[in-house]
C-alpha cells in the first residue's frame, strides 16, 4: 500500500553526525524540517515532488534538516541515517521513493521515479529502523 512516510519535524536528526554528509544551500522559497530538495539552477533548493513540471530537469539532493525561508541557509542530508521518520512498518531495507506530495518521502515511486534512500535497522537491542538517506545524483534524474 502506497503512503507517505510521516515525519515528526522535532525529531528529525542525522543518528551519527561523523558519518553523514550534510551541505548547506540557500533556499529559493519556503522549506520545512524533512522535506526532500532540490537543487535549482541558481544554486539554491526547494521542496521537490515526483510529479512536478520540472521533475524530469532537477536534482534532488537530500533531506533538509532545518527549515528556513527564501534566501535563508538549509543543512540538507545527503547521505546518511535520520530520526524522525516513522518507518517502523517497513521491512528493513525497504526502498523509499520522491512522493508526488511536494517534499515528502514515500515507499512506492512517484510519477517520476526519485530513489530518496532505504529503511536500515540500528544495532541497538531492539533493531530501532530509521531512514538512510542515500541520494544517487545520477539516477535523481530517472523519468
Amino acid at each position: 500500500m502506497a503512503a507517505n512516510i510521516a515525519v515528526t519535524t522535532d525529531q528529525v536528526g542525522l543518528v551519527d553526525p561523523i558519518k553523514a554528509t550534510v551541505k548547506t544551500y540557500k533556499a529559493a522559497s519556503a522549506v520545512t524540517i524533512g522535506q526532500v530538495v532540490y537543487l535549482l539552477t541558481a544554486g539554491t533548493v526547494a521542496p521537490a515532488d515526483g510529479n512536478g513540471a520540472t521533475a524530469l530537469y532537477t536534482q534532488v539532493v537530500g533531506v533538509a534538516l532545518n527549515a528556513g525561508g527564501a534566501g535563508q541557509s538549509i543543512d540538507v542530508c545527503e547521505n546518511g541515517e535520520l530520526y524522525g521518520f516513522t518507518v517502523s512498518g517497513e521491512d528493513c531495507g525497504a526502498l523509499l521513493f520522491l512522493s508526488d506530495d511536494v517534499g515528502r518521502i514515500n515507499d512506492t515511486t512517484g510519477t517520476h521515479t526519485a530513489y530518496i534512500g532505504r529503511v536500515t535497522c540500528l544495532t541497538d537491542a531492539s533493531a530501532t529502523k530509521v531512514m538512510r538517506v542515500q541520494v544517487v545524483f545520477a539516477q535523481a534524474f530517472v523519468a
